[in-house]
């Protein structure tokens, strides 16, 4: 569980130092309109995961796209949406993540185990990452992408970090 003051739409986000990267994806959230689905990134710190897996995600930013779709509208086919991610590093980008999400829990099992309460998200679990996890540094970025081949439309969201100075 982290602090819902993490979630953010913002197209920046801060982190210390550049041991943080970000995975992409799915989010439910329970709002007043119902059960949402979008996509996010549960962007953590690299360094300190090696000590505290829960304080690594409560010190960075959680960023989500603007747009959602309605949970009821994808759920009977769920194992077919698609989840990409591409790093944006010195100009070049590159694919990041990319695959089904068929290879990670049913939302519906992720739901039955963990109901969200009303104003709550929950990320669903991310894929592997291609080419290894690299630390992002000052101005990189993170796409984000969730695609419905059924409905045939995507959601998207990009996101830049501001790496501050570690001061010790």
């Amino acid at each position: 569980r982290l602090g819902s003051e993490l979630l953010t739409q913002a197209e920046q986000i801060d982190v210390v130092g550049t041991k943080s990267s970000g995975e992409a994806e799915c989010v439910l959230v329970h709002s007043s309109a119902g059960l949402l689905v979008t996509v996010g990134s549960d962007h953590t710190d690299r360094e300190v995961e090696a000590y505290g897996v829960t304080v690594s995600k409560q010190v960075c930013p959680k960023p989500v796209a603007r747009d959602a779709w309605r949970f009821e509208d994808v759920a009977d086919h769920w194992d077919q949406l698609e989840l990409r991610a591409y790093a944006v590093a010195n100009g070049e980008r590159r694919v990041y993540q990319q695959g089904s999400v068929a290879s990670l829990l049913p939302a519906a099992d992720l739901l039955a185990r963990a109901p969200l309460a009303q104003g709550a998200a929950m990320f669903c679990g991310t894929l592997a990452v291609q080419g290894g996890i690299v630390g992002m540094v000052d101005g990189d970025a993170l796409e984000l992408e969730l695609h419905d081949p059924v409905l045939n439309r995507t959601l998207r969201h990009a996101y830049r970090v501001r790496a501050l100075p570690v001061v010790e």
